[in-house]
């Protein structure tokens, strides 16, 4: 693990998305709010926030972090892609005021809020995917502001 005790304490954030590709049928389920395990995106904003706040334990070398926030939100209105499917993008922001970043927080709050989106729907649709998993932008820190 590396030693970040000497780092300055700086204002960090960083901000991931994942996109979760689905039939138009299940799409409308999901949006709807009718699918037997209940609400969704609720509970999917819930499984985000606690991956971030736990990605040290999934992430062999990572930090436990004081995060400040976690904002997970879902965009309904993705584009339907080659094949027709509709999508939901995932966008997770992370914060925090320390002394590494929070790029794996972000990541990780995405990827696991797109697979609760997953679980939650599979009982309707199994051939759901998941892809596009990638940090967006990151602040603060040593090497400074980046945006993809």
């Amino acid at each position: 693990m590396v030693d970040v005790g000497g780092k300055p304490v700086t204002a960090r954030s960083a901000t991931a998305e994942a996109i979760v590709r689905m039939s138009g049928q299940t799409h409308a389920a999901v949006i709807g709010g009718n699918l037997p395990k209940g609400d969704v995106f609720s509970t999917a904003r819930i499984a985000g926030i606690m991956a971030a706040k736990r990605t040290h334990e999934a992430i062999p070398m990572c930090h436990p972090l004081m995060i400040d926030g976690v904002k997970i939100e879902f965009l309904t209105d993705v584009a339907a892609d080659e094949q027709g499917r509709a999508g939901i993008r995932v966008v997770s922001n992370v914060r925090c005021t320390g002394r590494t970043g929070v790029e794996m927080e972000a990541l990780h709050a995405a990827a696991v809020a797109a697979l609760t989106i997953y679980d939650m729907a599979k009982a309707v649709e199994k051939g759901m995917e998941i892809s596009g998993l990638r940090l967006i932008e990151k602040t603060g820190g040593k090497s400074g502001d980046w945006k993809a």
